[in-house]
């Protein structure tokens, strides 16, 4: 997690917006969901796994460090209008996301039940957060090293089978969000998901981030992030995010051959 000083943002920013970001004025812009503000101090906090060259480059910055860009709030913001009782399911970094709209419908008079998963105990993150807005809270782990052993539709579909829900928020990887749709959609509950497919620009222009809803293309930046997820072609978001994991891996090479060479 990092804070960054952008007051204007922190003024704006609601629950489920976004930022772009570059760490260095030749780098790429990456979008991060503002998982917290601070209006008194000017502050936003951004939560991000260290997965490839730029994201790397961030963790290395410290206190005092600046950022080349920082734009937001872009997006539109979760609705909860009209919600009075959800249940909201994070997995993994997708947790930062997750845990502002829990606030957020707490905040608003709802009664909030929490799901959080992760692949074992020492990715898990947010979890005491979580506890306190929540009127009930599940853990799970795949391996079983922390809470309950599997995935987050098995506490899920328990909820679902005991309550009646108004709505279902997820926001994490998209085979979980592909399940957690599967597993709502015979409840008939209303399921919403955030997507972060590639995005460039974040305002609509490039078109890198569409997502195909109902059969209609949409753009996440714009249109989104949050969509509704019994109408979204998972597969194909899916194949279109792996579309760049050799450059990726590419980026991640060569920001460690920089980073050695600093150091020598």
């Amino acid at each position: 997690m990092i804070e960054v000083e952008a007051p204007r943002i922190a003024e704006k920013a609601l629950a489920g917006q976004f930022v772009i970001l570059r760490t260095d004025g030749r780098g790429e812009r990456i979008p991060l969901t503002i998982a917290g503000t601070d209006k008194k101090r000017g502050a936003v906090a951004v939560i991000f796994q260290v997965v490839g060259g730029t994201t790397m480059a961030l963790n290395e910055k410290r206190a005092g460090d600046t950022l080349a860009d920082f734009v937001g709030p872009l997006g539109n913001p979760t609705e909860i209008a009209g919600v009075k009782k959800a249940i909201v399911v994070g997995g993994g970094v997708g947790c930062a996301i997750a845990l502002p709209v829990a606030r957020r419908l707490k905040e608003a008079g709802a009664a909030v039940h929490s799901v959080i998963g992760f692949r074992s105990s020492e990715f898990v993150i947010l979890s005491e957060e979580f506890r306190a807005f929540s009127d009930s809270f599940a853990l799970t782990t795949d391996d079983g090293s922390l809470g309950e052993k599997g995935n987050v539709c098995i506490p899920l579909r328990r909820l679902l089978e005991g309550e009646t829900f108004d709505a279902v928020y997820a926001i994490g990887p998209l085979v979980m969000m592909k399940f957690v749709a599967a597993a709502t959609e015979p409840y008939h509950v209303k399921t919403i998901v955030s997507m972060d497919p590639i995005m460039i620009d974040g305002t609509g222009m490039c078109g890198c981030c569409r997502v195909r809803v109902g059969g209609e293309m949409k753009f996440a930046c714009v249109d989104g992030p949050d969509f509704d997820a019994h109408l979204i072609d998972f597969d194909e978001a899916i194949a279109r995010n792996r579309a760049y994991l050799p450059f990726e891996a590419q980026a991640r090479e060569r920001h460690c051959n920089l980073y050695k060479k600093e150091v020598n």
